[in-house]
């Protein structure tokens, strides 16, 4: 049995390998950076959006299964067009090609941003009306649509969407990634913009949510919405990435409102909303059908930092967190 995983030389798509590999599949490797790839067996460039259907096709030989990683996330220096021809078109290329070509499944890592924008607060489920607010999210939101429809039209089921929170791990970039700077440099920070609440999902939950997809015999939904267990606050997160630096949380008492008006009178009321948006994902439906969310949050990201920190002391001989 082989899988065919997209972005496998990413962040995610790495650790959903690594995974694959452990539970004995084989494994068909394509990626966009095709120089990534140098010795690696079975690995082969992913084709681009208007690449011909024999590209996407052959793609699919001797594969059953596929995990479709690969995306174009938050660059700055990216428009509406190029999101949607990675996000949306290319995924819909592919799902059709898997639906003509294999027999198996087809997961497709999605975001919560196909779904809410960044100054959302609520909870999220699979039932939370997509109401996608930038370029990124629109994008995502359109290549779930064209994988289900993919299947759809071949008559055939086993297509689903991710929708993944932040996610944490060795390696990880974007908010979380900032935060863990913040952490580092051991600044005393207001802790009244840090009472957000937020879900994580951790690097390890998603490759297992995609192991338990893979092999579970009953069908699939349409949509599942990932995390780990429990909901932590941004001033938590920041604690935990400073215990595991070896420094203090050096959190300090300030009333919210000179923040507010500080950020208002810059102009910068959206940052402020989504600094200050709790959004909390309900992973029940993926655990009542036999998933494992992760339940210590907080200690995984304390030992990422002890790990980071670690590193760097190697990298820089005599050197060690101050505190």
């Amino acid at each position: 049995m082989k899988v065919l995983v997209t972005g496998a030389t990413g962040f995610i798509g790495r650790r959903v390998v690594s995974r694959l590999r452990e539970a004995g599949f084989g494994i068909r490797i394509a990626s966009r950076q095709p120089q990534q790839l140098a010795g690696v067996d079975d690995a082969v460039a992913l084709p681009n959006a208007d690449a011909s259907d024999e590209a996407f096709l052959a793609l699919m030989r001797e594969v059953t299964h596929v995990v479709h990683c690969a995306a174009l996330n938050n660059d700055r220096n990216a428009g509406e067009a190029d999101f949607q021809a990675v996000n949306a078109m290319l995924t819909g290329r592919l799902a059709r090609a898997a639906a003509a070509r294999t027999d198996g499944r087809f997961i497709y890592l999605s975001s919560l941003r196909a779904v809410v924008g960044a100054g959302f607060s609520g909870t999220i489920d699979e039932t939370t009306p997509p109401a996608p607010q930038d370029a990124y999210g629109r994008s995502k939101r359109e290549g779930e649509i064209k994988t289900l429809e993919a299947f759809a039209a071949a008559g055939r089921a086993g297509a689903t969407a991710l929708r993944l929170p932040p996610v944490y791990g060795e390696g990880m970039k974007g908010n979380l990634r900032g935060l863990t700077r913040l952490a580092a440099n051991g600044l005393p920070l207001p802790e009244a913009a840090l009472t957000a609440v937020r879900s994580l999902v951790s690097q390890d939950a998603v490759a297992g949510a995609v192991m338990h997809l893979l092999t579970r015999p009953t069908p699939l939904r349409p949509i599942y919405v990932l995390s780990d267990a429990s909901p932590v606050a941004v001033s938590e997160i920041i604690t935990a990435f400073r215990r595991g630096y070896g420094r203090p949380a050096r959190l300090f008492p300030m009333p919210a409102l000179p923040l507010r008006l500080l950020a208002t009178l810059l102009g910068r009321q959206a940052p402020w909303q989504a600094l200050m948006a709790t959004q909390i994902c309900d992973p029940s439906l993926l655990a009542s059908e036999g998933w494992m969310p992760e339940t210590d949050t907080l200690g995984r990201l304390e030992e990422l930092a002890r790990q980071a920190g670690q590193n760097d002391s190697g990298k820089r001989p005599g050197s060690a967190p101050s505190p």
